[in-house]
């Protein structure tokens, strides 16, 4: 005979079959019930700050797990505070369950305290939204968003939870653990693309995506190899491949390497696995035409709605990235004569593209960003996982970090390719709470710190030791940087007092240093990673460098002189 147990309980006891071991959240009282479950069971409830920090934890899960991550905030104001995790999660394709608190059944459609219709409002940013208003019906809806956020292309499931409803008792039985569904490529797909790959002499695969894992990487690798074939990868999914592998050419986004673009635009055939093909890794539509672009594409994706959205591919294949992967190592092998040098050369131009760029010898600056790279890709172990948020600094871990170490686990890049600001601390320490035995580097601009940066005491309180590397500039530096070029010298908006990051760090109970000259770094960086070996817990570092430094390859100066040159 079943045991009766609360609305609270049982989805609590979902959750644990579905082999949900972290939730992050903030508590509210909306869903008292499944704080209380929540206490005898194995899965770990992490308090956050604020609830787009829980978010975006949660998102992390799902990129570093490739299993939902699991987030629990209270109607209204935390659920609309946490749509920025779930929007980044719809661009990111990343797997992950957002549980909202709601009113009861009994005060639905009167605008009570807090209440909100989240089919509308979160209907547009993810895979599927409901409302759970029967205690009896959890099992099924618990198991069909595990079901739905990681099958085909991965994505966000919200599901709303009335207050009344977790607190009803019922007895029903659990459900069994979800089994993601994937798509795979047909013999004939296979034939066709073998077909295009045999005709080319400058072909390209582009790398990009959710559903990735460990496996489908190492196929991919070995696919490459045999066929000689170069491989690039999209914006802020760099850490698919190796880095450090021969074959790798580049990352395709913000400030692409421009022989890198000129590649792209004259390659025969691109083949492109996962990837969106989206603004940002397209240059803007730029440099692949739409609606058919001149190179002969082969799309190749998880989410079959996807497919011919934006371009019609000569061959389009709906399938997930580990049977597409299984199936092109065991393709035959093409006869590579006439592209495969090719490779060798797009290499060389890759770490040409690393070498320090002369804007520092140019201006003098005391705080040389791209030695501070240098030395931290020196100090820190080559499987680091580096998270960042949005804006320009990021500019330094996108072109100058190597990504992939092909002998550990994925993934070493936690970034939005939805572009949001306050990204990167929060997810820095969900990857050093779910992974504690990685090291964890977070790079953050002062705009974007100060978004999530409260998230700190998170850390210090679960001891998730992670290095933070604040770059202050004292402004919003992408938008002033797009005011410089549209509207020169006209400042506004986006200038910014900051305090003094280091003295905040130590604040929250984390270590705290301020760096102002290159030759300050290197011990600066020593005495932080000596304290989190220590003691367990976080340390940052703020670096103070001229606001005219904007990006490796330009200056504020010479894009404000070069746009008041070109007014009419």
């Amino acid at each position: 005979m079943l045991k009766p147990r609360s609305g609270g309980q049982i989805l609590v006891d979902a959750l644990q079959t579905h082999g949900a071991d972290i939730a992050f959240g903030v508590p509210g009282e909306s869903y008292l019930a499944v704080l209380d479950a929540l206490i005898d069971s194995g899965t770990r409830f992490i308090t956050n700050r604020q609830e787009g920090g829980a978010a975006f934890m949660a998102e992390a899960y799902g990129k570093l797990t490739g299993k939902p991550g699991i987030c629990f905030v209270t109607r209204g104001p935390g659920a609309t505070n946490a749509a920025i995790g779930v929007h980044t999660a719809f661009q990111d394709s990343t797997p992950m369950i957002l549980f909202v608190g709601q009113v009861g059944n009994d005060f639905v459609e009167r605008e009570a305290f807090q209440e909100m219709d989240y089919r509308r409002m979160f209907g547009p940013m993810c895979k599927w939204v409901a409302q759970i208003d029967r205690a009896e019906r959890i099992p099924e809806y618990v198991a069909r968003a595990f079901q739905v956020a990681t099958s085909g292309r991965p994505g966000p499931v919200v599901l709303a939870l009335p207050e009344d409803m977790l607190e009803a008792v019922a007895s029903v039985a659990d459900g069994r653990r979800y089994k993601p569904v994937q798509a795979s490529p047909s013999a004939a797909q296979m034939a066709a693309l073998r077909a295009l790959l045999a005709q080319a002499e400058r072909p390209l695969v582009l790398l990009g995506g959710g559903g990735w894992r460990r496996s489908a990487c190492a196929d991919l690798r070995r696919f490459v190899e045999a066929n000689h074939l170069p491989v690039a990868c999209a914006f802020r999914f760099q850490d698919l491949f190796d880095n450090r592998h021969a074959h790798y050419i580049g990352d395709v986004g913000i400030g692409i390497n421009p022989k890198l673009a000129k590649r792209i635009q004259d390659a025969d055939l691109i083949i492109a696995i996962g990837a969106r093909l989206g603004e940002m890794t397209t240059g803007g539509y730029t440099l692949l035409q739409a609606p058919r672009p001149r190179q002969a594409l082969v799309h190749i994706h998880s989410g079959a709605e996807e497919l011919g959205r934006v371009y019609q591919a000569d061959l389009m294949i709906n399938s997930g990235m580990a049977e597409m992967c299984a199936a092109l190592v065991a393709m035959p092998v093409v006869d590579a004569t006439s592209w495969q040098d090719s490779v060798t050369a797009a290499r060389a131009e890759f770490e040409a593209w690393q070498t320090e760029p002369a804007i520092f010898a140019q201006t003098q600056a005391p705080l040389n960003l791209w030695r501070v790279v240098q030395d931290l890709k020196a100090a820190l172990p080559t499987d680091t996982i580096l998270t960042n948020g949005a804006g320009n600094f990021a500019t330094w871990a996108h072109r100058y970090w190597l990504y992939g170490d092909q002998h550990t686990e994925l993934r070493t890049q936690l970034a939005p390719s939805s572009g949001a600001m306050g990204y990167g601390v929060p997810t820095a320490i969900a990857a050093k709470i779910i992974a504690p035995q990685r090291m964890v580097l977070n790079f953050a601009g002062d705009g974007d710190f100060m978004m999530n940066g409260q998230e700190l005491a998170t850390a210090v309180q679960y001891r998730a030791g992670g290095l933070f590397i604040v770059f202050n500039n004292s402004m919003f530096g992408t938008i002033r940087m797009h005011q410089e070029k549209t509207y020169p010298a006209r400042i506004s908006g986006t200038a910014l007092h900051n305090p003094d990051f280091a003295a905040l760090a130590r604040a929250y109970g984390a270590f705290g240093e301020v760096v102002s000259a290159t030759g300050e770094f290197p011990a600066a960086l020593a005495r932080a990673l000596a304290h989190i070996d220590a003691t367990g817990l976080p340390a940052l570092i703020e670096l103070r460098y001229d606001g005219n430094l904007i990006t490796p390859g330009m200056t504020l100066e010479a894009m404000r002189t070069a746009a008041e040159q070109a007014k009419p």
